[in-house]
């Protein structure tokens, strides 16, 4: 057992993804993301959530930038890595973030490899959904990638919450109108964050952002992962 080890016997969920899945400061509220609200739905006295998720990263740039060497330097046996990308990889006006579906297939299998060479847990997640409805039904805005990170599972036999079914069933049963009380859609007035109001399809509110949490924890629960007994749901 290491010092580290020895100091914190908890469990750490390190989180990878973007903006969908991020923290934002209090000045940014009440937009939040997945990640943030998270940890409500896990036993505080076991489990401990470390965020890593940045704003406007795709699976390639969150390498590329070190971030996933610093998860990896960090992390220890026994961890989870949950990793949520998809919203950035499909921008080919940014060759900074662009990777096609196959070429994202291989970066996020960098973050299955990594988390298990280093004895922890990868769960992958696929991309949430936007707010994006044609006559009442949802549309599909991440192409073929969610397909792919499908694919990866299979082969790599590595759990898969999929998030991108999940939101679509919770969003169309909402429906067109009542999934803005998910967004970040705000009234002018209503905010002093956002003093001329705003209507975000891509980013939650807070009540939104704890929906999709919800949605993680169930998913994770019905993969009967060794991490579910620390739910609290």
């Amino acid at each position: 057992m290491t010092d580290a080890e020895a100091i914190d016997p908890k469990i750490t969920v390190f989180i990878a993804g973007d903006s969908t899945a991020c923290d934002y400061e209090p000045s940014r509220a009440p937009r939040a993301g997945w990640g943030q609200m998270i940890g409500g739905f896990f036993d505080g006295n076991f489990i401990s959530i470390e965020n890593r998720a940045i704003s406007g990263r795709s699976s390639m740039s969150f390498i590329n930038e070190g971030a996933l060497d610093g998860i990896l330097a960090d992390i220890k046996p026994g961890d989870y890595l949950l990793i949520q990308f998809g919203h950035n990889d499909a921008k080919k006006e940014d060759p900074a973030r662009y990777s096609d579906p196959a070429t994202y297939q291989s970066y996020l299998d960098q973050y299955v490899k990594g988390a298990r060479q280093a004895g922890a847990n990868p769960v992958l997640i696929t991309p949430v959904h936007r707010r994006s409805f044609a006559k009442g039904r949802l549309v599909s805005t991440h192409g073929l990638y969610p397909g792919a990170m499908t694919a990866l599972a299979k082969k790599e036999k590595a759990p898969l919450v999929d998030l991108t079914e999940l939101s679509r069933v919770l969003f169309e049963a909402l429906g067109e109108e009542k999934t803005k009380e998910l967004f970040l859609w705000l009234k002018p007035g209503v905010s002093v964050n956002y003093p001329e109001g705003v209507q975000d399809d891509t980013h939650f509110a807070e009540n939104g952002a704890t929906e999709i949490a919800k949605l993680i924890v169930r998913g994770i629960k019905e993969l009967n992962l060794p991490l579910a007994k620390y739910i609290r749901l």
